[in-house]
């Protein structure tokens, strides 16, 4: 069996240990990213909706940039939302700012009745682009 590639930011780094999975695992030239939530420094939900969905984004950039890829490098993004019909119109607000342009990432929402205190969640596949 050969070893997992790891990618993790910078920082947040005991929130991983903590609950013990890796920010993103790279096999080959594609990036699997794990949930990124909107958490503020201490690792507790941010309290107002639409920053913790911009926080989980920001995060999800970050694991994004420690494996030299970006938004524009993503393939599927899976959201997962506490209370869908409510909360849809600020999740698209932010998503159109994050994917302005087409192609646009293939995107499966699901509605769920527990994130461990938060109320969005993204995950996302990615391709690592080649090194010039």
């Amino acid at each position: 069996m050969s070893k997992r590639n790891t990618v993790f930011p910078a920082g947040r780094q005991a929130l991983y240990e903590m609950h013990r999975y890796s920010a993103a695992v790279r096999s080959g030239d594609l990036l699997f990213v794990s949930g990124q939530v909107g958490s503020r420094e201490d690792g507790s939900p941010e309290p107002d909706f639409a920053k913790q969905v911009e926080l989980a984004f920001d995060n999800l950039s970050e694991v994004l940039k420690a494996a030299g890829s970006t938004f524009d490098d993503i393939i599927d993004v899976t959201t997962f939302h506490t209370d869908p019909e409510a909360q849809f119109g600020t999740v698209m607000s932010v998503k159109d700012k994050v994917f302005s342009k087409e192609p646009y990432p293939n995107w499966t929402a699901v509605g769920v009745n527990w994130l461990a205190g938060f109320d969005f969640e993204i995950k996302a596949i990615a391709r690592i682009p080649a090194a010039v």
